[in-house]
């Protein structure tokens, strides 16, 4: 189908974006990459009345470290972060996931800030940036604030964003020598995932230090597996420990049951991921 009719604005500063968004009232949507967005526009689900392009925002680009933390622009595309040499070297789980998400033609244009502010579940980086304990730089008509990504996903398309915010930034803190995985479940390329599963560890001698889990589109929102974190934390991970994870991290999720599968095969998915995840994690830590 055709989208219906709006208006298109094409702001060049945050303050400009952030004024249109509030001048122009609750039927105005912010535009990065439009891979979310657009779908819904044709198909009638969304009607804006206007659109605010970020894409000629240069505050929203870019990939840096900031002291210890590295700091990622909104409007950076997944390619952009397949491609950098930063990223790779301090936070490899991103081009990891990023090389999951749909397909090259969609990656070259989809942006990070779009993947992780929508509220869609079925987006692969807001699990990734809960294991990663992200916080999100976001502006509005009353100023700047940041909101961690474990506190702002509410529901299905439900954030913690007010009424004419964006999402500027993403502040990940640093870490030292990690192991990482990302393992997903898909039907086909470029679709949501069954399920997957995010994982962050750090070892000391033969033990896991520290255990951050994170599990995409097997409920409403993310999940951090908190519960299963603390059995994995102290352990040596062996399979006695990894079997009571998976069933901790099970326990939290309630997917649908639509076309990839029933609400109990897409719950063990998410946990045969999580097995695999922390494996590699550990082989990599």
């Amino acid at each position: 189908m055709i989208p219906g009719a709006f208006a298109y604005h094409r702001p060049t500063s945050v303050n400009e974006a952030v004024s249109l968004l509030s001048s122009l009232g609750e039927d105005a949507r912010p535009l990065a990459g439009g891979h979310s967005l657009i779908p819904l526009m044709k198909l009638r689900l969304a009607a804006p009345s206007d659109l605010i392009d970020l894409g000629a925002i240069k505050d929203l680009k870019g990939i840096r470290a900031d002291g210890n933390d590295i700091v990622i622009g909104a409007t950076v595309t997944q390619a952009e972060i397949i491609g950098s040499e930063l990223l790779a070297s301090k936070l490899p789980i991103l081009r990891e996931t990023s090389l999951q998400i749909a397909d090259p033609q969609v990656r070259y244009v989809g942006t990070i800030g779009g993947n992780v502010a929508n509220g869609d579940p079925g987006n692969d980086m807001p699990a990734v940036m809960i294991a990663l304990n992200a916080t999100y730089h976001v502006a509005g008509k009353s100023g700047e604030r940041r909101i961690q990504a474990r506190s702002f996903y509410q529901g299905a398309y439900v954030t913690a964003l007010h009424a004419g915010e964006i999402v500027t930034a993403i502040r990940i803190p640093g870490l030292a020598k990690h192991g990482y995985a990302y393992e997903k479940l898909k039907r086909k390329v470029g679709d949501y995932a069954t399920a997957a599963a995010a994982v962050i560890l750090t070892m000391d001698g033969g033990s896991v230090r520290t255990c951050s889990i994170g599990l995409t589109n097997v409920a409403d929102t993310p999940l951090y597996a908190e519960a299963a974190c603390r059995l994995i934390i102290g352990s040596t991970l062996d399979a006695a420990t990894v079997k009571n994870a998976v069933l901790a991290a099970e326990k939290i999720t309630s997917p649908a049951s639509d076309r990839r599968g029933t609400p109990h095969y897409r719950t063990k998915m998410a946990g045969v991921m999580l097995s695999r995840a922390l494996a590699r994690a550990k082989s990599r830590a």
